[in-house]
């Protein structure tokens, strides 16, 4: 079984701790022999709320009524934009440390050989953090977050997402009929790894990996499923200015995963690079003396054309669908989870948060 490079070592909890909630404590002086029948007439209710930055400060009682108030968790650590060297130059030489190989048949692949979706049992960025990973995703990539009351700091209720994939601005709500408009892509996805070396790995590493926040981007729900499970020979974000860093993305989690890439995907991804400023070394040749006395035909270099995709949008909300799972454990085993509101298959009871992502 391969083992995980040093760059998905185990994390530890945030540092910043998250705000504990404290029950109210009554303070009843000397009336506790009859609090069960006259609580109101005998003593005061006093809250104290736990600081998060100091607890030293806080004060011994609190007369105020104010709620608490939501305290956002710690973020997962923020994408490293690549438009120019040396950073297009170091992905580049990354590039360079991945085996080349043909793709492995997709054979024995499921959604559920990456562990459950959105796990927070993960020993990568913001994992143990008590919040899901797509919400920490969320939390991550969107402005104007509005988190959702009584989810401790976890749950975005709403927030804007400045789209890197198309270049639009998308306003996120959450909700049945509208979650799915932000939804969160895996830069490698799951079957092109699991094609490409994430079969020898452990369930906890192909866990790790699906919940890899370098390996995870919010961007708009349709260009995400247009995407679907293609590489870099296949699809690219329509946003020219960022491929560059969606590539080196893609190089840098399949280093530290130890996958493997095709000869066009690897082609691919080095047009990208140099478009924005990676120097391709040249290639060196070994001068061979000559001692034949004919010379044969060279034969013309192959020449790759990239398959191309067809994107067939999802029946609309409220579409009759010929597709029915009975619980999540039927959308598991078809390797259909999560599903999103207008995807065959999707019902509101399989929803149970109500925000438009069933068995998440």
């Amino acid at each position: 079984m391969p083992q995980l490079s040093p760059a998905v070592s185990s994390t530890e909890s945030p540092a910043t701790p998250s705000p504990r909630r404290i029950r109210p404590r009554v303070l009843v002086g000397s009336c506790a022999a009859v609090l069960a029948l006259t609580l109101g007439a005998c003593g005061t209710t006093e809250t104290i709320t736990e600081r998060v930055a100091d607890t030293s400060t806080l004060p011994a009682t609190s007369t105020s009524d104010a709620p608490t108030s939501e305290v956002s968790l710690p973020t997962a650590t923020p994408v490293v934009t690549v438009s120019a060297a040396p950073a297009a130059n170091k992905a580049l030489a990354t590039l360079d440390t991945l085996a080349v190989k043909g793709r492995a048949p997709k054979t024995g692949y499921d959604r559920a050989l990456f562990g459950q979706a959105w796990t927070d049992d993960v020993n990568v960025d913001s994992g143990h953090n008590g919040c899901d990973t797509r919400n920490d995703i969320l939390r991550r990539d969107l402005t104007n977050i509005v988190l959702k009351p009584g989810s401790n700091g976890c749950a975005v209720q709403s927030g804007t997402l400045a789209d890197p994939y198309t270049g639009r601005t998308i306003t996120f709500t959450r909700g049945q009929q509208t979650s799915s408009a932000v939804q969160i892509d895996h830069v490698v996805a799951l079957s092109d790894a699991w094609q490409k070396g994430a079969q020898q790995l452990s369930p906890a590493q192909r866990a790790d990996f699906a919940n890899d926040p370098r390996n995870l981007q919010a961007t708009d729900g349709p260009t995400n499923q247009q995407k679907g499970d293609g590489d870099a020979a296949t699809w690219l974000p329509p946003n020219r200015s960022y491929r560059c860093t969606y590539v080196a993305r893609q190089v840098e989690v399949k280093a530290a995963y130890k996958l493997w890439v095709t000869q066009a995907e690897r082609d691919a991804i080095t047009r990208v690079l140099t478009s924005c400023g990676a120097a391709v070394p040249a290639p060196t040749t070994r001068q061979v003396p000559n001692t034949r006395t004919s010379t044969a035909t060279p034969i013309p270099e192959p020449s790759y054309t990239p398959p191309t995709t067809t994107y067939t949008p999802p029946p609309a909300a409220g579409a009759p669908s010929s597709v029915y799972y009975a619980n999540c454990s039927a959308v598991r085993a078809a390797g259909a989870a999560p599903i999103y509101a207008g995807q065959p298959g999707y019902s509101s009871k399989l929803d149970r948060d109500g925000d438009g992502v069933a068995c998440e």
